[in-house]
């Protein structure tokens, strides 16, 4: 995980400024954690949370929230934005989602993971970050994963650079045949792993998770947003919700670059390594 934690080290203003440009993302995702978490205050543990966005928005939402990160630049970007918002964070841990060792069994109310999933390019990595996740859970607890999807590569290359397919071609079969995207000089992006919209259920379920909902959380919009970012906040909000909504549809899980996982930790069985 070095390369992603060099990756993110670089620039935590960049990141923190990612859910500007992608407001939809960050909008419905927030949207579907106050329509699932338990009222405040639940004890939450957001994994890989990168700066804070969504830490921070929950603490002032009154949750307990602990912010894990493999950054430490961005924890400590965090930090300072939590100071110049006074807002209290319960903790900050520099950790790899991959191993919490220093958190303790059944603890927390709800796991976030809106980045270790698609950084972790060997399923075998993936399967421990999910049993970590689900080992700090309580009975009963959620976890809120988020996945990018195969699709969004192959847009994001249609829109900004077409021939990349043709100068690349070896790299552009490991992404569209395997899903991994390994850091070089190549590409834009860190190591990660896109998944196709149909194998997210069945990974997570495989986990021992009661799937409550998939959402694609770009909705219609994704690759569209200019003029989403700069709407007011009523308009927003209305693009939100219908968002939200068709974004619930299975038949529409592709057209959203992100889709958000949300299961409830139904046992503490694991899956083979």
């Amino acid at each position: 995980m070095k390369t992603v934690e060099e990756f993110y080290d670089q620039d935590p203003q960049y990141e923190w400024e990612r859910i500007n440009r992608h407001r939809t993302e960050f909008g419905v995702t927030f949207f579907s954690l106050a329509e699932y978490l338990p009222k405040p205050r639940a004890k939450i543990l957001d994994v890989g949370g990168g700066p804070g966005r969504y830490a921070l928005e929950l603490a002032q939402a009154g949750h307990d929230v602990t912010l894990l990160d493999l950054s430490q630049k961005n924890l400590d970007f965090a930090r300072q934005k939590a100071n110049e918002k006074e807002i209290t964070l319960a903790d900050f841990i520099h950790a790899s989602a991959t191993q919490l060792p220093q958190l303790p069994y059944e603890q927390y109310d709800a796991v976030l993971m809106f980045g270790p999933l698609y950084h972790l390019t060997a399923v075998s990595d993936r399967n421990k970050a999910i049993q970590e996740a689900k080992r700090v859970l309580k009975p009963n607890g959620l976890l809120f994963a988020a996945f990018i999807t195969r699709l969004a590569p192959i847009r994001d290359t249609a829109i900004r650079n077409p021939h990349w397919i043709t100068e690349n071609r070896a790299k552009w079969a490991e992404i569209v045949e395997e899903g991994v995207n390994r850091a070089g000089k190549h590409t834009r992006f860190t190591d990660a792993y896109f998944a196709w919209p149909d194998e997210i259920r069945p990974f997570m379920e495989a986990h021992h998770l009661q799937t409550i909902a998939q959402i694609g959380v770009e909705g219609v919009v994704a690759g569209h947003e200019a003029a989403m970012n700069q709407a007011d906040e009523q308009v927003f909000a209305e693009w939100v919700v219908l968002n939200y909504q068709l974004g619930q549809r299975a038949d529409m899980l592709g057209a959203a670059d992100h889709i958000l996982y949300i299961g409830r930790k139904i046992d503490n069985r694991v899956v083979p390594k």
